[in-house]
């Protein structure tokens, strides 16, 4: 995140700060209340608990329905075939893999750390009529391809409307 700064009336250099603005604007501190409560530093916590890298990251997803079939396309670049799962609940699908970060050794000089590692879990409700037994995925190129059928009693079908000739 990129540090925003604007200056005062002393013209002196204030980094801005959300939680600042807030506490400015309502006189209110939520966290020195949970702090009366439990001594508790949410601050000191937290850059203790949020290294560098990330716990987990969100692949991008796109999902499209034709007349015949829901198609999930997955952007997955880096992840291995066996670190993928797909699994299905009655009408639930869920997808989730990991991607392991790549290991650096300590001479390296770290520029930018921007890729993303960890686990992901994505789950969507099919609607009724997916047929999930004939479902096939494909991992080429980095996509995860998942086509799911529709069964024919769901497929759109179309009425033929007669004229009829009615006299007056």
């Amino acid at each position: 995140m990129a540090n925003i700064v604007k200056k005062n009336e002393e013209q002196q250099a204030v980094e801005w700060s959300p939680l600042r603005a807030m506490r400015s604007m309502m006189h209110w501190d939520p966290f020195r209340e949970m702090s009366q409560l439990t001594h508790w530093d949410p601050f000191r916590e937290l850059s203790r608990m949020m290294p560098l890298e990330r716990a987990e990251w969100s692949p991008h997803f796109d999902v499209t329905e034709s007349k015949d079939a829901y198609t999930f396309k997955v952007d997955v670049p880096g992840v291995k075939k066996e670190d993928l799962e797909i699994s299905v609940t009655g009408n639930r699908i869920q997808i989730s893999g990991k991607r392991e970060a790549a290991e650096e050794t300590k001479s390296d000089t770290v520029y930018a750390y921007e890729r993303q590692y960890g686990g992901f879990v994505r789950s969507f409700t099919l609607p009724d009529g997916a047929d999930l037994e004939h479902a096939k995925s494909e991992l080429k190129e980095g996509v995860l391809t998942l086509v799911i059928p529709k069964t024919a009693a769901v497929q759109p079908k179309q009425i033929s409307i007669s004229t009829s000739g009615a006299k007056s």
